[in-house]
């Protein structure tokens, strides 16, 4: 799979920046800074999230951690771009092929969500430069992260392992619920709680706030931040025309 750009959305200002002029001094206003989100499956895309990854985790001081290499079907890593610069990745794991990174810790919690009928889909190896503090970045990640599971693949229920430290943000900032833990997460050697949302939910609160920031500071939430109904048809165009693209590549060099 090649890194193909799948949204684009504007960059903003990170939190306590002085907002600028809106024009500058030939009158004009200036270009709106953006960013795109890019599948990050192979090549310097992919090694560039990974880094990032890395750097990141060891700044909290978490083990290392690495991209998954099979990303043919269960797995999909994002990765956000300030032009060239990675400026945050995520990937999806999808339940049905490798065990759930969840499973290590939650392993019979994720098992009783699975007999009770629920097809998951974690969110994982989340990483945000700290230049880019700008909501829009996380939001546009879980956002595509969104479509791949949901709108896409038709999974359910969302999983994220966090730090108990950072379980209120995603509560009040996605609408999550802590569903097990406090445990011990063994890939980086910290405590971690299992979070968990029906993309049926998030479907709803994009629905009603997604493509208008400036609800933002009404609505404590990042789904003001999410893509507009619009953006996110052309969004999942985008991918099934990558995941047919690389399709129709995978049966040519069966050929040859």
């Amino acid at each position: 799979m090649h890194a193909r750009t799948v949204a684009v959305a504007p960059l903003g200002l990170p939190r306590g920046m002085a907002v600028p002029s809106l024009r500058g001094p030939d009158g004009r206003r200036p270009a709106e800074r953006l960013f795109t989100v890019r599948t990050a499956s192979s090549g310097p895309e992919r090694d560039h999230a990974a880094e990032l990854l890395r750097d990141r985790y060891s700044w909290r001081g978490y083990s290392t951690v690495q991209l998954p290499v099979d990303q043919t079907g269960y797995r999909t890593t994002l990765s956000a771009h300030d032009v060239e610069d990675v400026i945050g990745t995520l990937t999806v794991e999808l339940d049905g092929g490798l065990p759930l990174s969840a499973d290590n810790a939650f392993g019979d919690v994720t098992a009783g969500l699975r007999a009770a009928g629920a097809r998951l889909a974690e969110f994982t190896r989340l990483a945000i430069d700290p230049g880019a503090s700008s909501p829009r970045v996380l939001a546009a990640l879980f956002h595509v992260g969104y479509i791949v599971a949901y709108r896409i693949r038709r999974y359910d229920t969302l999983l994220l392992e966090v730090n108990p430290r950072h379980a209120r943000f995603y509560e009040r900032m996605l609408g999550c619920q802590v569903i097990g833990g406090p445990r011990t997460h063994a890939g980086v050697g910290a405590p971690a709680v299992l979070l968990s949302a029906r993309f049926e939910f998030i479907r709803d609160q994009i629905g009603l706030f997604g493509g208008r920031p400036e609800d933002a500071g009404n609505v404590r939430s990042l789904y003001p931040f999410a893509f507009s109904q619009h953006d996110e048809e052309g969004i999942i165009a985008r991918l099934l025309a990558e995941q047919f693209s690389d399709s129709m590549v995978g049966e040519l060099d069966a050929l040859n």
